[in-house]
């Protein structure tokens, strides 16, 4: 199978699996916030948003320098992964286990605190995983992924279902969050031993290289998680949780949104890594010039089509009582499509061995971003949140583009983005005067007026359709 085919392969096979896991986990929310409430979804936010900070903390940026170090020719995979594995179970334990003891000092509710002590262990879960999904995506195999992704997300969707039946309140729904991890993490594991033996390795000259490798990307993504989720975390201590379960309904939706841009970077660094690692410094360029058009052609007509469906996208997702989240929607859905773009940039910098260069942009923006939340969400609340959200990812995607330029002289075409823009403002025309229509059909309607009118305008080509089609 050539490189091209399995990159194609591996691309469907998880755009398949992701509409499946975001139904099921569109399913789960929907259950969540109808059962709790905005109070209590809220409760729910915040125990995760809480738990956000010390799980990225324990990831001390070994996720992505997996898929960087097993990559490079001629390495020892499976000496490699199990000291990748045995370090990130002891920061695992290490940081994670300090969050339910750092929780006690919080003015939050006493639910919060045990929810935070109960859904450790299913962050503790995902922080194993994420060294497997790395092993998964060089072997461009994330067939594997999709299958445990999913499964996870059944037994996800069947634990808050009991709970709902049941009525047996925030904590079970936290506990079955924990079962879900388990079960994600054990499937992980056993099909990694398809392609690496990984066992517990304390080789101490190993750990050294690997986080003399990762303490850039350590650092740079505790910022970047300070910018990320201090908006959610100052919201939990100066506003209502009514107020953070409308904030935290929305950017479930985002959460969702973004899985794709993550899920097609991971799937192409390993491909710009072994390309700029071999000097093939043209290969490199069309690589990240294919995905950003990929990015562009997603995310314009997701922007603007979420200004016209925002509140009956988290009617239906959320229920009636979140009708607010619509309009927190319209504003942050401007942050996704920044983000769609900027992901690539930032993997980009990845491949090219330069992410020590982010330090002081994430530094920057966290502390800007910080001091922007402090100043707006007393004033506005979640819109406060909203703006300055779109701020961060803004100041992050321009410096990762002036950094791929800097040191892989690439410029993007940006031809696909008016293309983009009229098709999406066509497909805008036929939403709006179907508003009243049910919105998965007014959805599906949009999706195929919108490629009809890319492909009209050359956006995509019949030879981009029958590549598809032959890979």
């Amino acid at each position: 199978m050539s490189l091209a085919t399995k990159v194609a392969y591996n691309t469907i096979i998880q755009i398949i699996s992701k509409v499946i896991a975001t139904a099921l986990g569109l399913a789960a929310i929907a259950i969540m916030t109808r059962y709790l409430g905005k109070e209590g979804f809220g409760q729910y936010t915040t125990i995760v948003t809480f738990l956000s900070f010390f799980g990225i903390v324990a990831d001390l940026g070994l996720t992505l320098v997996t898929v960087q170090m097993i990559s490079q020719p001629g390495v020892n995979e499976n000496k490699i992964l199990s000291n990748l594995f045995s370090l990130r179970l002891v920061s695992a334990i290490i940081f994670l286990g300090l969050a339910p003891l750092v929780v006690i000092f919080f003015p939050y509710d006493p639910i919060i605190k045990l929810g935070v002590a109960v859904t450790t262990l299913s962050f503790f879960f995902i922080a194993l995983n994420q060294i497997l999904v790395g092993l998964f995506q060089k072997n461009l195999r994330l067939d594997k992924v999709s299958i445990a992704e999913v499964a996870g997300r059944i037994v996800l969707v069947i634990g808050v279902a009991i709970v709902w039946f049941y009525d047996l309140g925030l904590i079970n729904i936290m506990i079955a969050t924990v079962i879900a991890s388990a079960i994600n993490f054990l499937l992980h594991f056993s099909f990694s031993r398809q392609f690496a033996r990984i066992k517990l390795s304390f080789n101490f000259l190993i750990w050294l290289d690997i986080i003399k490798k990762s303490w850039p990307l350590a650092l740079t993504i505790v910022f970047n998680l300070i910018y990320l989720k201090a908006d959610t975390l100052i919201l939990s201590l100066i506003k209502s949780q009514a107020e953070v379960g409308i904030y935290g309904a929305t950017y479930k939706v985002i959460d969702v949104l973004i899985t794709f841009p993550f899920m097609f970077a991971g799937i192409i660094l390993p491909i710009m890594t072994a390309r700029w690692a071999r000097k093939d410094q043209q290969g490199f360029k069309n690589a990240l010039q294919k995905s950003f058009n990929i990015m562009i052609i997603t995310a314009m007509p997701i922007i603007i089509g979420t200004q016209l469906v925002a509140k009956k996208v988290m009617t239906v997702v959320a229920g009636q009582e979140f009708i607010e989240s619509g309009p927190v929607l319209q504003i942050l859905i401007l942050a996704a499509g920044i983000i769609f773009i900027g992901c690539i940039f930032a993997h980009a910098i990845i491949a090219i061995d330069k992410q020590k260069k982010l330090i002081g942009v994430y530094i920057f923006t966290a502390i800007t971003a910080v001091i922007g939340y402090l100043i707006f969400i007393p004033r506005y609340s979640y819109f406060g949140a909203a703006w300055v959200t779109i701020y961060s990812e803004f100041a992050i995607t321009l410096s990762t583009f002036y950094l791929v330029w800097k040191y892989a002289k690439f410029l993007p075409s940006l031809k696909i983005i008016g293309k983009s823009l009229i098709a999406s403002i066509i497909m805008a025309i036929i939403i709006y005067y179907t508003l009243n229509l049910n919105l998965f059909l007014v959805l599906a309607l949009a999706v195929i007026i919108y490629f009809i009118a890319l492909y009209l305008l050359k956006g995509i080509t019949k030879q981009d359709i029958m590549n598809i089609m032959n890979k």
